[in-house]
Parts: C-alpha cells; structure tokens; sequence
C-alpha cells in the first residue's frame, strides 16, 4: 500500500519519495518493522493467552524431559508470525505482483489450517485433528499454487542461454521474451536448466501439457513434503524458528539474484521478472521469526504450534518453487529432511521388529532432534537401538545451536551452488 502512495508522491517530487522503488530498502524496511511488530504483538499475545489458560497439553516426560518445566506454556505462536509477516508484506509489498499475492495466501492459508489443529489439540483431542485432513489442506495449497503458476500470464520467465566465445570464454544472455515454462534448475551441473515437458518427450505434442501436470504434481509434493518436515522440527524451543529464518534468508538472496537480470546473467541462471517481491516478504518473515525467538528461545514463553510450523514449511517451498529452485531444497532444507526421514527410518525398522517379536529402533528416540536429548538408561531395557549416539544427554539449548549451526552450513552450500558447476 505504501509503495503505491509514495510512487505517486514521487511524482511531485516529494524528497525521498524515489527510494520506495528500490527492493533493497523495502526489504530492509519490512525486517524491521516485522521485527518490531513481532516484539511488540507478541508479549501482548502471551499474556492473552495466559489470561485464557490457553496452554499446550503437558508434555511425556518420558520423550521430553524438560516437559515439567514447560507445563502452561501457551502455544499457537504462529499467530504472532503470521500477523507479523503479513501486515509489513502488505504495507510495503508490491499488491499487485502474482507471486506476493501467493505468498501472502499460502501463508494464511495454512496458518489457519496450524490453527485449526492446534486449537483442536487444546479443547477437544490431544492429538488435534487427524493427519489425513492436514496433507489434504497442504495438498489442496500445492495444487492450487501450482495451477496459478501455470495460468497466470504474469507467472513467466526469460531462460538463460550459454553463448560460447572462444575455447575458454562464455558469455550468458537471457531470451528477450517471456515464457511459461516447466524448466526447474539441477544444482551442480553445468549446463543446469531441465525442463519437465522434456521428461515426458515421447507424448510428441501433448509433452507440454503433461510437463505442466508434473509440475503441479512437483509443486503439490514439494509442499506437502516440507511443511511436514517443519512441522517435525518444531519440538524444542527455538529450534524451528531459527533453522527457518536462516533457510528464508538463503532463500530471498536467491530470489533476488533471480529478479536482477545482470545478476541471472552473471550466474547463468534463468531471470524470474517480479520475484523481488519475494524478498520483500521473505525479510518480513524473517524479522517475524526473529522477533518470536524473542519469546520463543530457551525458555520458551510460548511454542509456534501448528499454526506457524505448517505455514513455516509452505512458505520455504511455495518461493523455491517460484524461483524454479525446488530441486536445491534437499540442501536448503538438510534439516527439516533429515528430520522427516529419521520418522520414516523409525517407524519403518519398529514395524520390522514387530513383525519378528522385536523391539527395534534406528534411533533412540524420532524424529531426529529428539534422540539427542535421550539418555540410554532412559530407554526400555529391551529396545535395540542400530544408531545409540550420543551416549550422553544434551542440553536443549546446545541441540538447538547446533542445528542452526548445520543449517548455517548448509545453506551457505545452496548459495555456492550457484558457482559450483
């Protein structure tokens, strides 16, 4: 809204009035004003939701043994993110750009689906509503994205092509017309643009229009895969909220490089027009995230929830798949992956145990950041664990750093990507 009025107060010449079209003062802008809100609405929010006993259920101590200790924590912190994510984008985001508005609608969307499942968690079921309904909301969120991206005419891009000048010489340049297009980037490789109407070739010309349905089959997994990730990383205070604004901070240097043609060129990769927004609203959510660990760091005064964890991964993965960087997210994500495949891992080994009379484990305890906080004699005398390190119970605090520190590592590696080749 504010950039609107003051491009118009640009033209009478208002002093300062010009630098509301630059993205880097917007985007600095909106992480400090998040950051703000997010500090401010959130001890407001903490108390109205201790006046109300609105609290998470007690914890098993037997899983988390800091669980007395967190005993009438309030939870649906999300609130606070969402809140102080979407006014900033609003304020200072371009409204009229595709890839804002889906942002902002990915991001209430499934806050209220976090919602929903947290509130049912503290008024009716302990265990909130059943999985099943939350993959088919993040279902339904990729399937609509990814329709959106393949029929909104301002949803293109300007494909890089490599000109070779010589035997050790190259120069890129971009197609001068905007395209849609299914192409995705393959990191570590040289020549790394793969279209998916390409996987399909031998439907000769039906190939396109099966490309653009693996597309939103792409996007609708990528999705579902990452918001559940977070949504496993969120069980120790800090951890998620941290691990996040770092990966959404790799994230919005790649959404701008993609946005600044000079930059796509230098880089080789294809150039988004209109995906600065995207650091637009991805400063506002960092500044958001920040701010909640304010109230969120060890000791938590309150827990994200649902409502910020499942917003928190839809987030992550609706903007790689914008930028046609779903495919570096394994690396971006290390975190959250590790985490969703150590409950695969898990459950998959107990079920072989069970089958043969066993009780076995890969892990002491699932998902990931869990059996780092388990000491071995806190284990059933007749559990076989494959993997029973560490030896020792960590402290919470020395988990979560060490978390962020990976995630620091690896998405500095996402960004290195971009030269390695």
């Amino acid at each position: 809204m504010l950039y609107y009025l003051f491009r118009y107060l640009n033209e009478f010449g208002i002093p300062g009035a010009h630098m509301w079209s630059y993205i880097s003062f917007r985007a600095l802008l909106t992480l400090v004003l998040s950051l703000i809100i997010s500090a401010w609405f959130g001890e407001w929010f903490i108390k109205w939701m201790r006046r109300r006993n609105l609290s998470e259920a007690q914890r098993d101590a037997s899983i988390d043994p800091y669980g007395v200790e967190k005993k009438g924590v309030p939870t649906m912190g999300g609130v606070i993110i969402i809140i102080a994510t979407v006014i900033p984008a609003l304020l200072l985001g371009r409204l009229r750009n595709i890839y804002l508005l889906i942002m902002i609608g990915t991001t209430l969307w499934l806050g209220l689906l976090g919602f929903v499942d947290d509130w049912t968690k503290m008024k009716k079921s302990k265990d909130g509503i059943r999985p099943l309904y939350k993959l088919l909301g993040q279902a339904f969120l990729g399937i609509i994205v990814g329709l959106v991206l393949w029929q909104s005419p301002d949803a293109v891009i300007h494909e890089n092509v490599t000109i070779a000048q010589g035997p050790e010489k190259e120069i890129v340049v971009h197609k001068s017309e905007p395209v849609k297009s299914t192409v995705t980037t393959i990191p570590f490789v040289k020549n790394n643009n793969l279209s998916y109407s390409d996987i399909f070739f031998w439907l000769g010309r039906y190939r396109t229009a099966a490309g653009w349905i693996f597309f939103v089959l792409v996007t609708t997994f990528v999705v579902m895969a990452v918001s559940n990730g977070a949504n496993m990383n969120d069980g120790m205070d800090g951890m998620c909220a941290g691990n996040s604004a770092i990966m959404c901070a790799a994230l919005a240097i790649l959404a701008y490089v993609s946005s600044h043609i000079q930059f796509a060129a230098y880089l080789n990769i294809m150039f988004v027009p209109g995906s600065e927004e995207l650091v637009v609203f991805l400063m506002a959510f960092v500044g958001a995230l920040i701010g909640f660990l304010w109230y969120n760091a060890y000791p938590a005064q309150i827990f994200m929830g649902d409502t910020g964890s499942l917003a928190i991964g839809g987030i992550i993965a609706v903007t790689a798949v914008i930028i046609h960087k779903e495919l570096l997210l394994p690396v971006i994500c290390f975190i959250f992956l590790m985490e969703s495949v150590s409950v695969l891992l898990q459950t998959n080994y107990a079920r072989y145990g069970n089958r043969r009379g066993l009780k076995l484990r890969v892990f002491k305890r699932a998902p990931l950041h869990d059996t780092f906080r388990v000491a071995p004699n806190q284990l059933p005398a007749d559990f076989r664990v494959l993997l029973n390190w560490p030896k020792g119970c960590w402290l919470e605090s020395k988990i979560t750093t060490r978390f962020w520190i990976v995630s620091i590592m690896m998405c500095a590696l996402a960004i290195v990507t971009l030269k390695v080749r």
